[in-house]
Order: structure tokens, then C-alpha cells, then sequence
């Protein structure tokens, strides 16, 4: 696959359009990463971060955006990840600068979804921090639900993630249950009604910057 633009794969509706590849986002273009051999094409892999993007993190416009609001600088690593006993469900709250609804995340045994894993520097998870709004809409944890395994069958025991924090981002319950982002599409998921309910996961809460991932630097 050849390096193509970020609006290869507008970020509207939420979640937004991803590739089926990792890749490498840089000035507005994204290059491709094979599943075996990225480490080799990665720029400054030693203290990176891995934070799971089951959402519109993994939409190459959406980190271009990232890029002219919030500042976001230098290349960001986009690596599709196995996710097992996780789901990306619709919240429970609407977004309030466009009426879209966001996704949250939730263990589901038994499920298998396929997601991005960003592996961040700090000062690029600081910038999800303002994005995700930490502290008020969701929390930034560290993952102890479910497994997440790398393309190239690399499992990582250390992922962090954003996770309901208000109940506007806790996930929507609809007869009971969560509704997983894969089933329904935005245009149907802002109209659902229910009621916000519990995610399921056990987490370990993240104060202040993480540190990078040491099975990274290897």
C-alpha cells in the first residue's frame, strides 16, 4: 500500500473512516506500516506509550486535527491491535459541538474487535488528555479486562485507555445492554434512548504522565 493523504479518511461521521493497516501520520500524509517489521520504519519507538484507540483516534483526519487544535506534533504510531474481551460501545451522552453521539469502552467476554493501539509519547498523551477530556468526561487507565495483541501477534500487558468518567460517557444501556459501535452507525446511535449503566472493566487509574512502555524499548 502506498503513503496516502489524512482525508483519505474524513473523520465525520464519528467515529470516523480507518484503515485496515498501521501506519505512520506525519504532515497531513500517513504511511503504511506492515504488521511484521514496523519497528524497523518506527521513529523514537523507546518511550512511547500505548494507549488504545477504539474510537475516532483511529481516523487519520481526526489526528490531523488533533494537529491544528490541539497541537499535537510529531509522528503518530497507528498499530492495529486485536482486542479480546473489549467492545466499543455507544455513550450515553451526545457530543455537544455537533450532536454525535461517542464511543466508550466495555468488556464483553467472549467478544473479539479489531482497534488501534497509538503507541504515544507523553507529550502526545498529554494532548489526548485535553481532547478526551480527562478528569471530567472520561479517565485515562490502565487496562486489566481483556487482552490486546498486536498484528504481529505481540501482546501488550501494559495498554492504557480512556474509559466512561461522567455519566454522559458511561455506556448506553438499551433493553439492559450495551450497543456496540460495530452494529449500529452514528446516524441510528444519536437517536437511541436508554440509560447510562456500568462498563464491566477493572482498571488501574493513571495519575498524572505515564511512562513509557518498557516492553516497547526492547
Amino acid at each position: 500500500m502506498e503513503p496516502f493523504p489524512e482525508s483519505d479518511y474524513p473523520a465525520d461521521p464519528y467515529p470516523g473512516a480507518r484503515p485496515e493497516v498501521s501506519f505512520l501520520h506525519r504532515d497531513g500524509h500517513c504511511e503504511p506500516l506492515p504488521d511484521v517489521g514496523w519497528r524497523s520504519m518506527v521513529p523514537e519507538l523507546a518511550g512511547r506509550i500505548p494507549v488504545l484507540a477504539y474510537g475516532s483516534n483511529a481516523c487519520p483526519a481526526k489526528i490531523g486535527w488533533l494537529r491544528g487544535h490541539f497541537g499535537l506534533t510529531g509522528p503518530v504510531v497507528v498499530l492495529r491491535a486485536r482486542c479480546h474481551g473489549l467492545a466499543a460501545v455507544w455513550a450515553a451522552g451526545i457530543r455537544a459541538r455537533d450532536g454525535q453521539r461517542p464511543a466508550t469502552l466495555a468488556a464483553e467476554p467472549g467478544r473479539t474487535e479489531w482497534h488501534a493501539v497509538w503507541l504515544a509519547t507523553p507529550d502526545q498523551v498529554r494532548v489526548l488528555d485535553r481532547c478526551e477530556g480527562r478528569g471530567t468526561r472520561y479517565r485515562l487507565v490502565r487496562l486489566r479486562t481483556g487482552t490486546i495483541t498486536l498484528a504481529d501477534g505481540t501482546e501488550l500487558p501494559q495498554v492504557l485507555g480512556y474509559t466512561g468518567l461522567s455519566s454522559a460517557r458511561a455506556p448506553l444501556l438499551v433493553s439492559g445492554r450495551p450497543v456496540r459501535c460495530a452494529d449500529v452507525p452514528q446516524a441510528r446511535a444519536a437517536a437511541l434512548t436508554g440509560e447510562p449503566g456500568p462498563d464491566g472493566l477493572t482498571v488501574e487509574p493513571v495519575h498524572g504522565t505515564p511512562q513509557g512502555c518498557a516492553e516497547l524499548d526492547e
